[in-house]
């Protein structure tokens, strides 16, 4: 169902009865402002209701996909409703930390339920010392291992999707996945 065609929704505000008193008790002019009251009334409800409509937590699931947009989201459409409406409440947050190991960190565990150490083959040094060695040239290479940290378990795939849109051009991706924290792993 729309917001256009609400069954039986009530006007706040019926037109009949703002219409001079010589109308009050004419049946045409009733009968056809109650034409335009049923049209009306979703447009009324909505505009009553629009800061809902702003809220992630409170917006319809079609408004959400919408609302996604305009803050740079993109939402996978198998995502369960309260995952979307948390990633979208988490948006500015999550765009504040992207392209860094803790904003990739993040948004692995919001949106997959695992946790990842990061191995980044990129990066910058510097030297206090005159003449010092060049450092070895960055790897290029990102490395994520990740673990589950519930019942579901995690494909490559779905990690180096999440990776991946969120990745820095230049790097290349590799996912490990494991059973455990790397430490257990025995790495």
């Amino acid at each position: 169902m729309t917001r256009a065609s609400v069954p039986g929704l009530p006007s706040r505000v019926p037109i009949g009865g703002l219409l001079p008193a010589l109308y009050a008790d004419d049946d045409l002019a009733q009968r056809f402002t109650a034409g335009l009251d049923t049209v009306l009334a979703p447009v009324f409800s909505t505009l009553d209701n629009l800061p809902a409509y702003f809220d992630p937590a409170l917006t319809p699931p079609d408004f959400l996909r919408w609302l996604s947009t305009w803050l740079g989201v993109d939402l996978d459409e198998e995502w369960p409703e309260e995952l979307a409406r948390t990633v979208v409440a988490r948006a500015m947050e999550l765009h504040r930390w992207r392209g860094t190991r803790r904003g990739l960190e993040e948004r692995l565990r919001l949106c997959l339920g695992v946790e990842a150490q990061i191995i980044d083959g990129g990066g910058a040094t510097w030297s206090s010392t005159p003449n010092a060695a060049l450092p070895p040239a960055p790897t290029g290479e990102l490395l994520v291992r990740a673990w589950p940290t519930g019942p579901r378990p995690v494909t490559a795939r779905e990690v180096l999707d999440v990776v991946m849109s969120s990745c820095p051009v230049h790097l290349t991706c590799r996912v490990e996945i494991l059973t455990g924290p790397p430490a257990e792993e025995g790495n």
